[in-house]
């Protein structure tokens, strides 16, 4: 793993960037005005590996409870520089600024967010609300040069304001030219204290928008440094793989200067997982993935989708993908330096056998094929191991996984959840849970579920239905991006989300039924 070279930023007394290794981060789940529960939590993530650690800031009040979060933290001997997440109020962001070590805020709705539903900005409207946000936040950059607090620039997918949208679109291209906007207007105010970060539930997507970002900044000459993560990736194996086929897919290019590997569940199970990404990337004896080149054998149904290798004892029963001659088929030919080996009626198998112990298999089957398969390359997957612990269907599953993360094949339900933070309105991980036990046979629907309304409907944006906290334990139900039902009680909302997939057509009694229909 080259590392791509970045400005360096110090965050407290740790730096980042500059080709240090990379920094592992987590955020809280505790609420911020809980000052018991926010310090033992910071302290376990820090015991636990965390070198930043993050704590959401939603009101002035939280803003004091931070001062004393990080007095108390610093007290009982750790040094672990905290960050504060803000979105929507500049004011809190500029009173946070002057507490903790960094301050990460949302382009798309730092000074935006009255905008919202209009369309139609002229040139003259966009350079005037370009200006109007420089006005607004050059108070925040005194203040961070004043205090030496760095910030981070963090767009999120979902979150684009609707002048961005007008002009580009939901796309990486939309989402870096908010990050550059924010990037232009600190260069000219002479502050380089900056991370950005492209977030967005897609792995692809946010994949695509961080290497237009690097590149938009290397025309530039200046890099500064990455934040890597796949925002409300989900819980259990199905988020740690969505999380290791982006971070991978980039940290294999040396891209990304720090992680979070951000999971529905306790923040301190996400450290783990971070330290296996990057320890494994950098193994220096890591065997790379091996291409096949093999007959094209049409399947009885030859139905046209990515499929994989299931059979680990019986190789010869290899299950093939029936798609030869197929754009991604034909691209990945021609892109071979002997293509003129390889005929029209060949397929392309991806194969990478681990030797028992294989710890954490998933996870490096994840980082291994993740990058290739993202870019639409090959025809089919094979999973080996001679490791007993590892069944069959262990690697059925988990290849279909990898499958899905990398929109090669949708195999089953996809969860779009949010990690949880100190605004979450209810406990999302069990939630997710019981939604994910009802649901998660509706192969290629997109559920969205998250704890409050900043991570709501449009960090959702491509979810068909959507589960969004409240106050007072209530809950509302979307329909892609719009309103069905609000204040549901908690404990009801789960029955009404199925009624509503039902209402709406969108049920299927059992998986077998679903997949006579994929």
């Amino acid at each position: 793993m080259n590392r791509f070279p970045t400005h360096t930023v110090y965050i407290g007394d740790l730096p980042l960037g500059g080709g240090r290794p990379v920094r592992i981060q987590s955020m809280t789940s505790t609420p911020t005005g809980d000052i018991k529960a926010s310090v033992a939590q910071v302290i376990r993530l820090a015991e636990a590996g965390a070198e930043y650690v993050r704590l959401t800031v939603p009101t002035m009040e939280d803003v004091e409870a931070l001062r004393k979060i990080k007095q108390q933290v610093r007290q009982a001997g750790f040094r672990t520089p905290l960050i504060a997440d803000v979105h929507f109020n500049p004011d809190i962001a500029e009173a946070a600024a002057r507490t903790v070590e960094k301050v990460r805020i949302n382009p798309g709705n730092y000074t935006d967010r009255h905008h919202r539903d209009r369309t139609g900005f002229s040139d003259e409207e966009y350079a005037a609300e370009t200006g109007r946000i420089h006005a607004r936040l050059r108070p925040l950059l005194a203040i961070c040069r004043q205090y030496g607090t760095a910030l981070r620039i963090g767009t999120n997918h979902g979150s684009l304001s609707d002048r961005i949208l007008d002009r580009y679109g939901d796309t990486p291209q939309g989402m870096v030219a908010s990050a550059m906007e924010f990037v232009r207007i600190c260069e000219a105010e002479s502050f380089d204290r900056i991370v950005l970060s492209m977030k967005s539930s897609n792995p692809r997507v946010m994949a695509a928008a961080t290497r237009l970002l690097v590149k938009e900044m290397q025309q530039r000459g200046t890099v500064y440094p990455i934040h890597l993560g796949v925002t409300e990736a989900g819980a259990g194996e199905e988020g740690r793989i969505k999380s290791a086929v982006g971070i991978a897919d980039l940290l294999a290019e040396g891209i990304g200067d720090t992680i979070r590997v951000s999971l529905t569940e306790d923040p301190v199970n996400e450290i783990p997982v971070a330290k296996a990404l990057t320890d494994y990337l950098q193994q220096e004896d890591r065997q790379p993935v091996h291409t096949a080149v093999i007959p094209y054998l049409p399947a009885e149904d030859d139905r046209r989708y990515f499929r994989i290798a299931p059979d680990r004892r019986t190789p010869e029963r290899l299950v093939r993908l029936s798609c030869a001659g197929t754009p991604a088929a034909t691209a990945f030919l021609e892109s071979q330096a002997d293509r003129s080996a390889y005929g029209p009626d060949t397929e392309i198998i991806f194969h990478k056998f681990y030797p028992a112990p294989a710890k954490n298999l998933y996870l490096h089957a994840a980082c291994d094929f993740g990058p290739v398969l993202s870019r639409d390359r090959g025809d089919g997957l094979w999973i080996e191991t001679d490791d007993p612990s590892v069944t069959d269907a262990d690697i059925r599953r988990w290849s279909l996984s990898i499958l899905q993360a990398c929109r090669r094949r949708i195999s089953a339900a996809e969860f779009i959840s949010c990690p949880s933070c100190g605004r979450t309105k209810f406990d999302i991980a069990t939630t997710a849970e019981r939604i994910r036990q009802r649901t998660s046979h509706l192969t290629g629907l997109k559920i969205g579920i998250m704890g409050c309304i900043v991570n709501g409907v449009g960090e959702m944006a491509d979810a068909d239905y959507g589960y969004v906290g409240e106050n007072h334990g209530l809950v509302t139900l979307y329909r892609r991006q719009e309103v069905v039902r609000r204040h549901i009680p908690a404990a009801e909302a789960v029955d009404a989300l199925v009624a509503l997939i039902r209402e709406n057509g969108d049920w299927k009694e059992n998986r077998q039924e679903q997949d006579k229909t994929t």
